[in-house]
């Protein structure tokens, strides 16, 4: 696969005459992916952040900008972190400011049993049976429901269902890119649907719990605070991307020929009986701990719950300090790690507890570079915050903002159109969000709209460009994906199959947020629509 990987740039300009090659779009590509191959690389440009964080710091920090910190009832002053204070203050605290990086324990943990899930085999077999028995007719909104699913183990819808996605419409008599272009709508393009609860949810509430106590300190957040809204989502991606496959992208796809080696060609993969009955084994224990975790949580005194916000004579299961909802991440580890054990031994994957803790490494493994861009990305958001700089960007934008009078509404819609655009050019989901952030949250926090509000703006534009960005890591492997049946395919044949996904998805849903909005209903329990909460 790395030497395939290898080649894909040679192959990008062998697109069919029919794509336009030199069309103004052809360019603005060009110049979307130039420009975003010259950033530096995520965790430089964190780094990079932190030393600008610093020299504006020292310039800001003599001026009286007349604003009034809302913290305090003071005047708002920028703190110069080049003192020599500062500095011993930045070394002492580093070691501190890395580990207690929200986002850092939140990823680890939960991927620890998504390791064992995934690499067990259970996620694998999963996905094959439910696609197994699915109807001709539903073949399309089946695969694209189950990709929006596969995001509960964080990457495995890119290396499993993508590919999965062409071997069952080949097998089917349909063209295979229409079900690499579906599944990649629904992995990538539907990234914020789902109504399984993963490790990417608390992550980003993170970040923006983070963002929000640069103007409120004391403010807390449910961590899947958009939960209802991706719940609801993931019905819409489903509709409309079948609507957009049948109907748009494979119609156009028929004048293509499949013209790739039979034999290099996947085949679809059976699961085997010793498979399927282990898979049982372990969805059913995966069941009995849901099971044991409600009766848990039902009886009035049980040590799951907290006291309600807004009477504290109540017990309530759903409150920010019921231990049940500062769980959310243990659990997820636990519930993914206890059918990815039973699985392993079922079916005989597993030896002894040796190959489990090997599947946890391997997991591990894969976290390496994120530990790296999380350091200077801790480090960054911390100064950012003790300057005062984030705290005076927002106030000076939310008096612009609010001197414009524009409603809420086309706040949070200018904020999906920017997220989509910043998102051409960083790929990853937590760095664009731990970039943005800390300026976005607190100024619409200033306008009166809500952490939770603004999140779920973020994540719709966030979703939307994925499948259209080359700067997304996994693009250039699902060109590879394509060329196996289409042996010319490049960068520009995949981004003109997936444009119509991600114009229609990001029509379709930003008008979903916005009625969702409008009917008031709840973005996730204890979430709110408006700062500060009622």
């Amino acid at each position: 696969m790395a030497e395939e990987e290898k080649k894909e740039p040679e192959q990008e300009n062998e697109m069919p005459e029919s794509e336009g090659r030199g069309t103004l779009f052809d360019k603005f590509l060009n110049v979307i992916e130039t420009t975003g191959n010259k950033l530096p690389d995520p965790a430089m440009l964190f780094f990079w952040l932190l030393v600008l964080v610093w020299v504006l710091s020292a310039a800001l920090s003599p001026f009286d900008f007349g604003e009034i910190d809302p913290r305090t009832g003071e005047k708002l002053l920028v703190q110069n972190q080049l003192t020599g204070e500062s500095l011993a203050q930045f070394l002492a605290n580093m070691v501190n400011t890395f580990v207690l990086f929200a986002p850092l324990g939140i990823v680890l943990v939960a991927m620890l049993g998504v390791g064992v899930a995934e690499h067990s085999g259970w996620i694998d077999a999963g996905l094959k049976k439910l696609l197994g028995f699915t109807p001709a007719s539903l073949l399309t909104p089946m695969l694209i429901f189950i990709a929006i699913v596969s995001h509960t183990a964080a990457d495995a819808g890119y290396v499993l269902v993508i590919p999965l996605g062409g071997v069952i419409f080949y097998a089917a008599g349909r063209h295979p890119l229409a079900g690499i272009a579906a599944a990649f709508a629904g992995v990538s393009g539907g990234f914020s649907a789902n109504f399984i609860p993963s490790a990417i949810d608390p992550l980003l509430m993170s970040f923006t719990l983070e963002a929000a106590r640069i103007l409120d300190p004391d403010i807390s957040l449910n961590p899947i605070n958009n939960w209802y809204f991706t719940s609801a989502s993931c019905l819409l991606i489903v509709a409309v991307g079948w609507y957009v496959t049948d109907k748009i992208v494979e119609p156009r796809l028929t004048g293509i020929e499949v013209d790739g080696d039979e034999d290099e060609m996947p085949q679809m993969e059976t699961v085997t009986p010793k498979e399927s009955r282990a898979f049982w084994w372990g969805f059913g224990a995966m069941m009995l701990g849901i099971v044991g975790l409600i009766l848990w949580a039902i009886p009035e005194g049980s040590s799951l719950r907290g006291p309600d916000m807004v009477d504290p004579e109540v017990q309530s299961l759903v409150s920010f300090q019921a231990p049940l909802m500062q769980a959310i991440v243990p659990l997820i580890f636990v519930l993914l790690l206890i059918p990815g054990v039973v699985y392993g031994y079922a079916s005989g994957k597993y030896e002894s507890s040796k190959d489990m803790i090997n599947n946890m490494t391997k997991s591990m493994e894969s976290m390496g570079y994120y530990i790296v861009m999380a350091f200077f990305c801790a480090l960054f958001i911390d100064a950012f915050g003790e300057s005062n700089i984030g705290l005076l960007v927002a106030l000076k934008g939310a008096n612009f903002l609010e001197a414009l009078a524009l409603p809420g509404q086309v706040t949070i819609v200018g904020i999906i159109i920017l997220s989509a655009f910043v998102n051409l050019l960083v790929g990853s989901a937590s760095a664009k969000w731990a970039l943005i952030a800390p300026i976005f949250v607190p100024m619409l926090m200033q306008l009166g709209i809500s952490p939770d509000l603004t999140q779920a703006a973020y994540r719709v534009g966030d979703s939307v460009s994925n499948i259209i960005t080359p700067l997304l890591p996994y693009f250039p492997l699902v060109v590879v994906f394509c060329q196996r049946y289409v042996k010319n395919t490049g960068i520009g044949t995949l981004i003109s199959m997936m444009l119509p996904y991600s114009i229609i998805f990001g029509v379709t849903w930003t008008i979903f947020l916005l009625i969702y909005w409008w009917l008031g209903i709840p973005l996730s329990f204890e979430a709110h629509y408006v700062y500060p909460a009622p």
